[in-house]
């Protein structure tokens, strides 16, 4: 992928024109990490480039319930990734796992896989899980539901955004596995419809990205209140001391299972779009998006206005596109990501609450329209393409 202005395809955009000087604003005039542009501009390593992952197992292999096996073969898992390869023995085996993976690897299976099997053995046994957003818990819960057809398994699903009454008739009923957020899940505890002296199983999503939101005293409190002897899972993108701080804090002894070969996907082609002075930014986009190889785009900006307003310029120029941001409710965010899955859209216009943990299969293009606040975000934004060992692309504008 080469560089664009709104003249057409230029030389490639040279890195080395910018030094890595201490400035905390972003494109946008916004405070931010400054990132380097250097670290916006990798070539993809196709399947033919890399070496072949050979898996140790299989799923008809791991020491499951027939029945569990069945529906893992049946949603359509041939052979595990390497992040479900290597992290279901140990979960089954009642370890303590710090798993750090990047984004689209498998490991939501990685975890509920084995910890369905717990319960089908003990029915009795309870889950909590815990995530940063909202989409995220919803995806979560709606892959519990594919794997556990005829089980008589259940779940609920608490997250903010949705009715809280709602969520506290359905904890009334028999279910073992609750996903949440955690602010949700902290006022649920209060109101003593969850009772956390009834899940000796814990699993942390992203926790990486629940330190960045601000919630690690949300954290602490669920952890507090957990049985001391208990099983706890603890999934991360990034290991930072705070995080190191955390694992020592929170598990015993865990296995530590990596399987990040570099910060970003090997799989997804980063370019930059040099924006020269005077150049109109928007008009550069609209040239990108009507050329034929961008046939579903996730756009990313850094306001919730700015992003609203983009969405619907698109619009009014003759383009399919939604957004989502936090301005929206629940079902109107959901109907943006539901016409967006379904290609009833191809141009989603989002931000960051779209970069973590959403699962859309076939995402062609990432544009970074804003640049994002740290490199942890760029990180989870580009990682929304190139799914499933698939070649992506991302690009980022650069003023």
């Amino acid at each position: 992928m080469r560089s664009f202005d709104n003249r057409g395809p230029r030389r490639p955009f040279s890195a080395r024109k910018f030094t890595n000087r201490p400035s905390r604003r972003g494109g946008n005039g916004q405070l931010g990490q400054y990132i380097n542009p250097a670290k916006f501009i990798s070539k993809a390593v196709g399947a033919e480039e890399t070496s072949e992952f050979t898996p140790e197992h299989k799923f008809q292999n791991f020491n499951l319930d027939h029945r569990l096996k069945s529906n893992v073969l049946n949603r359509g898992y041939k052979l595990p990734t390497p992040i479900q390869d290597k992290i279901i023995p140990h979960i089954l085996g009642e370890n303590d796992v710090v798993g750090i993976a990047n984004t689209g690897t498998g490991k939501t299976a990685a975890f509920l896989i084995p910890l369905i099997n717990k319960v089908l053995f003990n029915k009795s046994a309870k889950v909590l899980i815990v995530v940063p957003t909202r989409e995220l818990a919803i995806q979560i819960d709606s892959e519990f539901k594919s794997l556990v057809r005829g089980l008589g398994m259940y779940s609920v699903c608490c997250v903010g955004g949705m009715s809280i009454g709602r969520q506290i008739s359905e904890l009334r009923l028999r279910n073992n596995f609750i996903v949440g957020t955690p602010g949700r899940l902290k006022d649920l505890i209060a109101r003593k419809t969850i009772f956390l002296s009834e899940f000796k199983t814990i699993v942390l999503d992203e926790a990486d990205r629940m330190l960045d939101m601000g919630f690690i005293r949300d954290m602490r409190f669920i952890m507090a209140g957990m049985p001391k002897e208990r099983h706890t899972l603890f999934f991360s993108a990034t290991i930072s001391q705070e995080i190191e701080r955390l694992i020592s804090e929170f598990l015993k002894t865990p296995v530590r299972i990596s399987i990040k070969t570099g910060d970003t996907p090997d799989n997804v082609e980063q370019d930059v779009v040099k924006v020269e002075r005077g150049k109109n930014k928007l008009e550069i986009l609209h040239e990108l998006l009507n050329q034929k190889e961008f046939i579903k785009v996730l756009v990313f900006g850094r306001t919730k206005h700015g992003v609203e307003k983009l969405s619907r310029i698109l619009i009014e120029r003759g383009f399919k596109a939604d957004s989502i941001h936090g301005n929206k409710n629940h079902s109107g965010r959901q109907r943006a990501l539901t016409a967006f899955k379904n290609n009833r859209v191809n141009i989603l216009v989002a931000t960051d609450v779209a970069a973590r943990g959403l699962d859309i299969p076939d995402i062609s293009h990432v544009i970074n329209y804003d640049l994002p606040t740290t490199y942890e975000d760029y990180i989870h934004r580009i990682g929304r393409t190139g799914r499933c060992n698939k070649l992506g692309k991302a690009l980022t504008f650069i003023d």
